[in-house]
This record gives structure tokens, sequence and C-alpha cells, in this order.
């Protein structure tokens, strides 16, 4: 990728892009292979999001938009090929795509808050970042499909208020929990293998 300036300058180096297209793949592979959803009593919480995490913080937020574009345009692709009742809302960008690239930036703006240990920073960003997930698709589901959710789900659309927040409450705090405890020892792993000998 080229900045159209008159000079050689890259946008992305060569180890960026790698951790593009690693980390999108691995993404897909979790989703594909079933290993990326978690069995709670009222939904399947997501570690999906933890690679976008990762290359927020490690490699910039350029990168973390662009796995986390990869991220959305995967979820759609899935809802496509394999749907359920409730694919219809994934196939809109706004459900499935905003809040997958939102992940990266408020991940990366809350690790650069400069209070507390470096742990304690990437901790902030991981949660933060899983919650901007979580809230932003049943944000986004309950802006714009909350009768066809409400009708999907069997219950009242007064009901589907409740159950959304059920989901967001239980599924957003294992969500953030899993994401803090897997991103720091995998950031502080990636960081001592970098580090020049």
């Amino acid at each position: 990728m080229m900045v159209n300036s008159g000079c050689s300058r890259r946008l992305l180096s060569v180890r960026q892009l790698a951790a593009v297209g690693m980390l999108s793949a691995i993404t897909m592979v979790l989703g594909l292979s079933g290993f990326g959803f978690v069995p709670l009593p009222m939904a399947k919480a997501t570690v999906m999001h933890i690679p976008v995490i990762i290359g927020t913080i490690v490699e910039g937020p350029v990168v973390g938009i662009l796995i986390g574009l990869m991220f959305g345009l995967f979820s759609i692709f899935q809802n496509m090929v394999a749907p359920n009742i409730l694919s219809f809302v994934f196939l809109n960008p706004l459900v499935s795509v905003v809040p997958r690239v939102l992940i990266a930036l408020t991940t990366y703006y809350c690790y650069k808050i400069p209070l507390g240990s470096e742990n304690w920073r990437i901790g902030l960003g991981a949660a933060v970042g899983s919650l901007t997930n979580t809230i932003g698709v049943l944000g986004m589901i309950y802006l714009l499909y909350v009768a066809d959710f409400a009708a999907a789900r069997g219950i009242s659309v007064d009901a589907a208020l409740a159950v959304v927040y059920g989901i967001a409450l239980t599924n957003g705090v294992a969500e953030a929990a899993i994401s803090v405890v897997v991103t720091i020892p995998v950031i502080i792993m990636i960081r001592k293998v970098r580090r020049p000998r």
C-alpha cells in the first residue's frame, strides 16, 4: 500500500501487513472452527475480537482497524453461508462491521492513557475494546432491529430490552475478562520475542 505523494513512504510496513494477515486469519479460524465461541447460559461469548485488540496494541490503530474490518466482513460472510434466526441483523455492516472497527480505536486510546503500569494499560485497553464489541453490536441490534429481534426470539418488544441488557451483562463481563486474561501474556510474549538480544 503506497502513499501517492511522490515519495516511496509506505502506509504500512511489511511487518504490519503480515500482522494484519496473520491476526485476521486467526479470527477466521476461530470462527470456522467454533473455538471462537464460549458457551454461556444466555448466549455464546466470543473471543474473535481478541486478535483485533492484540494487533492494535502491538502494531497500532491502523493495523487494528484493518483486522477489525476483516472480522466484520467475515461475520457477514459467516451469516450468509451458515444462517441462523438472527443472521439477518449481521448482514447489516452497521451491526457487523462498524463496532468491530471501533474496537481498535477504543483499545488504542485507552491503552495510551498514561496511568499505571504497562500491564494495567494493556488490560484496560483489552477490557474497553471487548466492551466496545459487545455494546456496539447489541446496541445496533436494539436500535435498528428491536421488533425483528423480538419476533425472532419469540418475545415482546418490551421484553427485548431486558434480554439485550442481560446478554450484554453476561457476555460483556465474560468477554472482557477473557480478553484481559489472554491479551496481557500474549503481548508480553510477543514483546519478549521481538526484544533485541
